[in-house]
């Protein structure tokens, strides 16, 4: 019988809604043997709040991986650096918000976890803190130095990768470079083929610029940058078209095709994937040397600690990291 994968989740932001979901999840029976790094008592006055049982274990590095058992939680302890209020941020937990993630990034680079699952961090109070950071996939891809990390969103229907991430929209066409973009390419084929068992990943590109550029009369972009960059990454055996007009690329005709699209900034993409599967879509990063998924929304302040919370992201977050492990297993 098969050792249960172990996995590491993060609560994020200790005002929001992340510690909410980690105790919905306890809930439940699991395969796995789920590792929370977060503060204990922040766990229990949740639970205590939600009126939901909950039973906090230590974690044993030493121990055989074990399935979750209902009702508990195995906890590597990260205290806060003040008491945290619901739905109030404060710049003062970022350092501990941060530590949560180092300390879960570790477990999977010394080979003590399987994958990580992070709950919802909210950026601009870490940045507020006098902290450089623009999200979970820079910092995760800085920890474990990788070069090209790509940022996925995932339904059960579709697929969006993006060639930029958190950057105002004057600031995309120069962050794009040819190099940069046949990397993302060889990343989305190499793990989508590691990570999900799709022999020969489907990608298509989106283009920049309106009618993707319409023959260079809206912006060369797709000129200068996209088309050598696709034409390199069929040279090297990836099955890559485009780049198509974004307006058209989502049409249920062309996803029947392709297994991913590559979009090139965060609005090209993802208020598509959201309106087709917002609250069971999974944030995934690739190009690391280890699984990362995350819920699909952000740190709902004002719903925390109420009963509105919903964990159906949190759920599918696991379900997919605990798929990628078994493909990864496979390979």
């Amino acid at each position: 019988m098969a050792i249960p994968a172990r996995i590491a989740l993060t609560a994020g932001e200790p005002a929001g809604v992340g510690p909410d979901l980690l105790v919905h999840l306890a809930q439940r029976p699991h395969h796995a043997e789920l590792i929370v790094i977060c503060a204990p008592d922040l766990l229990s006055r949740r639970a205590k709040l939600l009126n939901l049982p909950l039973q906090i274990r230590t974690f044993d590095a030493g121990a055989t991986p074990a399935p979750t058992e209902p009702g508990v939680l195995t906890c590597i302890p990260v205290e806060t650096s003040t008491d945290p209020q619901l739905g109030q941020l404060d710049p003062a937990n970022a350092e501990y918000v941060l530590e949560t993630l180092t300390t879960a990034a570790q477990l999977c680079l010394d080979g003590t976890a399987d994958a990580v699952v992070t709950g919802p961090i909210h950026k601009g109070v870490i940045n507020d803190a006098g902290i450089e950071f623009t999200g979970h996939t820079e910092f995760l891809a800085e920890l474990s130095n990788s070069q090209q990390p790509v940022m996925l969103l995932a339904t059960p229907e579709m697929r969006v990768a993006l060639a930029t991430t958190h950057l105002p929209l004057r600031q995309v066409a120069d962050a794009l470079t040819e190099e940069r973009l046949a990397a993302i390419l060889a990343v989305l084929a190499r793990d989508l083929r590691r990570w999900s068992g799709i022999a020969a990943p489907r990608i298509q590109v989106c283009g920049l610029n309106p009618h993707a550029g319409e023959s260079g009369h809206l912006g060369n972009e797709e000129i200068t940058l996209l088309e050598p960059a696709i034409a390199d990454a069929r040279r090297q055996g990836i099955n890559v078209t485009g780049p198509v007009p974004a307006d058209t690329a989502f049409l249920p005709e062309r996803l029947n095709d392709i297994d991913v699209t590559l979009a090139m900034y965060h609005d090209q993409g993802l208020p598509v994937l959201k309106h087709q599967g917002f609250g069971k879509s999974v944030n995934i990063t690739l190009g690391l040397p280890f699984i990362r998924t995350s819920v699909d929304h952000g740190t709902a302040l004002t719903l925390a600690g109420t009963e509105k919370v919903d964990p159906t992201s949190l759920f599918a977050a696991l379900t997919t990291a605990e798929t990628m492990i078994a493909y990864g297993r496979r390979s």
